[in-house]
């Protein structure tokens, strides 16, 4: 353990007690505290005792025998509570849990996003540290310091991004690859949308890499299976009912909505999907969406096409991953606690650096500007700006606010996403060095 190392590892650590502190802090004056926590939770216990999880009127009756329904509860709440809008794979990680009473499984619930995280932080860290281990330190301290929300909401991202980054790690040291298999196939059976791409890069790569890629495709389907087939058991419409309430939160002006009448893209929990930006210019879906695939798609299949032709290795591995980990969060519904995926970008970001020179202070800026506009604490502080902010109420000032808002993240991550596929394309064919960078990063 160099001086460097360790101080690195002091960053680190620092972050991981802020995480702490701060979302313990934060949860304790927020009202709706584990909210995403209890819309895994209920549905999963309706599920034990043999009632629909998809019907909003069954898992209301189920919330309510819980106890845990306030009286100052908004009614928009208790829907997002009760309006499940998970797959049935996803009961492999939530039934556990609903086996418990509330207290207890909420208190493991916690106890696992918030070690998991930090766990998943260490790993990732560890291998830029092979680079640049102050700098990887610093960047990933900050990012736990503005991961609160994971805590105070209890969002299954949490966990499910520690799992990748999780399985990430294992497949590309080699090591622990049954528990990197399973971590994978767990994050692929409860928000595909998240672990999808990383999946997919897997699959394309080649090599042991695809070996990899189909022993998780088997582990999360047969991980899956008894959930799907105790749902259809229970439910058997429940893919009519799973569509029906996705649609019920994305008709214009619900929460799921990106335009700028809704109340998703905006707040704490901000959606960061490129549909968002395009919806300020043009409110219409059917408009916005086919504009963020044209904007998205062709930097998708740069991507995949360079990763189908190109010889897999770890450096190259880690450009990949980080331009995929940014353009991932931008062609379909995500949230900004979703963004703590750039986990992924440090070992890139920490390579790049150790090499000195333009690219690596572009990658440090890149990296910086995006944990900055995608954490929980700037986003604080705009909304706060933004609610006291006394201008007039003209079309143009509600149109700068929305832009203020909305804007920061989304374009962000488009430009990691294209910075770190311009590095990648670049460098396809460029004959690869060993993984660690010994005895030259001391920043």
């Amino acid at each position: 353990m160099t001086k460097s190392r360790l101080d690195g590892l002091y960053l680190l650590l620092l972050g991981s007690v802020a995480l702490i502190l701060l979302g313990i802090a934060l949860g304790s004056v927020t009202p709706n505290r584990m909210n995403d926590f209890k819309v895994v939770y209920y549905p999963a216990r309706c599920l034990i005792q043999h009632c629909d999880p998809y019907s909003e009127t069954e898992v209301m009756g189920v919330y309510r025998a819980g106890g845990q329904e306030f009286p100052s509860e908004t009614a928009a709440n208790r829907v997002v509570v009760t309006r499940y809008i998970y797959p049935p794979t996803a009961f492999s990680l939530t039934v556990p849990f609903a086996i418990l009473p509330w207290w207890s499984a909420h208190i493991l619930w916690m106890a696992l996003t918030i070690g998991s995280l930090i766990f998943a932080s260490f790993l990732i860290w560890n291998l830029g540290a092979n680079y640049a281990p102050i700098l990887s330190g610093a960047l990933i301290g900050f990012l736990l310091a503005n991961s609160e929300l994971l805590i105070v909401l209890s969002n299954p991202s949490g966990i499910v991004i520690s799992l990748c980054v999780v399985a990430v790690c294992c497949f590309l040291r080699e090591r622990f690859v049954p528990v990197g298999i399973l971590c994978l196939a767990v994050s692929l059976a409860v928000k595909p949308q998240e672990a999808g791409l990383l999946w997919l890069y897997y699959l394309i790569a080649g090599q042991v890499y695809r070996k990899r890629a189909m022993q998780t495709l088997l582990a999360t389907v047969a991980i899956s299976l008894p959930g799907v087939l105790w749902t259809w058991h229970v439910s058997p419409h429940w893919m009519q009912e799973l569509h029906s309430n996705i649609l019920a939160f994305s008709v214009h002006g619900s929460i799921s909505d990106p335009g700028p009448i809704s109340t998703g893209p905006h707040g704490a929990v901000q959606m960061i999907n490129l549909q968002t930006v395009a919806s300020v210019f043009w409110d219409d879906p059917h408009i916005y969406n086919p504009v963020t695939y044209l904007v998205c798609a062709p930097l998708l299949l740069v991507w995949v096409f360079v990763t189908l032709r190109s010889r897999p290795s770890p450096k190259r591995a880690w450009l990949a991953l980080a331009a995929v980990a940014a353009l991932s969060l931008l062609p379909v519904y995500h949230r900004q606690y979703d963004a703590k995926i750039l986990l992924l970008t440090v070992p890139a970001c920490a390579m790049l650096w150790a090499e000195g020179g333009l690219i690596g202070r572009i990658a440090l800026l890149v990296n910086t500007a995006g944990f900055v506009l995608t954490g929980d604490l700037l986003s604080a502080i705009l909304r706060v700006l933004i609610d006291n902010a006394h201008l007039p109420a003209t079309k143009l000032s509600l149109k700068t606010l929305t832009v203020v808002d909305v804007f920061p993240g989304p374009l962000i991550l488009l430009i990691m996403g294209i910075f770190y596929l311009w590095i990648y394309v670049s460098r396809s064919s460029a004959p690869d060095s060993p993984l660690t960078v010994p005895n030259q990063a001391t920043s």
